[in-house]
């Protein structure tokens, strides 16, 4: 049964956004339904963000700490924080006024649910774009949906904290890509409350986002892909969907790996692909 304890968390994780965290702030603030606690994790910053959050300090508590990664930033976040449900806001995206409202009173009419997440906006280079099919949204069982990217923003989340015991912390050996293996961890097993209306605007384009800082983004993609085909609660059928998706990102992967010459990584993941085969042929 869910709790009535619906004391909110607000993690905001930052590394050298000084330009952007005021307007992350200033969101989260105007919200119509006012967040408990609001942290900021700096995530090692050295372009005086600090500064920049200072005239805040009443209203939002600031962390710093070593440079690990965003992984690391919201675990710390999430172990600082104490609210029943935990929010996370991306540095360089921003709350519309009324999205805690909005998704406290969907939970409250939906109450068997521990995850509720939003639609949005997307913004690139100054200019509103749409998304892609391929990006659509979905509520309820999604994990199929979830296997070929990530749909579920966690700037638009908001999880109950008993979420994280059962399933455990984001991981922090992915650079990139954390949010994909959590959200396939999370809905393998729960289902998820979507709301149409789009109540985030992401912000993108920025030469320093994750997925311009890393070749073959698919390779953490589908390390995530192998932690949930081990697991053994994984249903027969989502197992054998996670198998066929694994093999089509090794195959994306090893295209790219060949075309660069890595032939190292050519024969580790052709290795993985001749594993993953048999055993889809096993699973039938």
């Amino acid at each position: 049964m869910m709790t009535s304890d619906f004391t909110i968390s607000v993690i905001i994780t930052t590394f050298n956004r000084c330009d952007l965290v005021k307007r992350a702030v200033r969101s989260v603030l105007a919200q119509s339904h006012p967040a408990d606690e609001i942290v900021i994790i700096d995530d090692g910053s050295s372009d005086g963000t600090e500064n920049v959050v200072r005239p805040y300090a009443s209203k939002v508590r600031y962390i710093w700490k070593e440079n690990q990664g965003i992984s690391t930033a919201r675990n710390l976040g999430i172990q600082e924080t104490s609210g029943a449900w935990v929010t996370f806001l991306d540095v360089d995206d921003e709350w519309h006024p009324a999205k805690l409202e909005k998704q406290v009173s969907a939970l409250k009419e939906n109450p068997e649910h521990r995850i509720c997440y939003t639609n949005e906006i997307w913004i690139r280079r100054g200019r509103r774009v749409n998304p892609k099919k391929l990006h659509q949204k979905f509520g309820g069982h999604i994990f199929e949906h979830c296997l070929p990217l990530c749909i579920i923003s966690p700037s638009s989340v908001i999880i109950h904290r008993d979420v994280f015991d059962r399933f455990g912390l984001f991981d922090p050996i992915l650079p990139a890509c954390e949010d994909y293996d959590m959200w396939l961890r999370i809905c393998a097993f729960l289902p998820v409350l979507y709301l149409e209306e789009p109540l985030i605007t992401k912000y993108g384009g920025h030469e320093d986002q994750l997925s311009r800082k890393y070749w073959g983004m698919d390779r953490f993609r589908i390390y995530a892909l192998e932690k949930i085909i081990e697991n053994p609660d994984l249903e027969p059928t989502k197992k054998t969907a996670a198998i066929r998706m694994l093999l089509e990102k090794i195959d994306v992967y090893l295209a790219g790996a060949q075309k660069r010459s890595k032939q190292e990584e050519v024969a580790l993941y052709q290795s993985k692909r001749d594993t993953y085969s048999a055993l889809l042929d096993y699973s039938g």
